[in-house]
């Protein structure tokens, strides 16, 4: 099976913007925030986006 065109992971300062069933990684501040998303994006073989100052979704294309 392969999966296509899935939410792998949200990264977030803001917990509040992240509700769901999928992995949630909460970080203190925009750095962390930022290198938690490029190292997810790694290891899952996925890609970050960012939606906003304080939001990054990691999917699988």
């Amino acid at each position: 099976m392969t999966i296509e065109k899935y939410i792998l992971a949200i990264v977030t300062t803001n917990p509040k913007k992240a509700l769901g069933s999928t992995a949630i990684f909460v970080c203190d501040n925009k750095e962390e925030m930022e290198h938690k998303a490029a190292n997810l994006e790694a290891i899952l073989d996925g890609i970050a986006h960012e939606l906003s100052d304080d939001l990054y979704i990691i999917v699988k294309h």
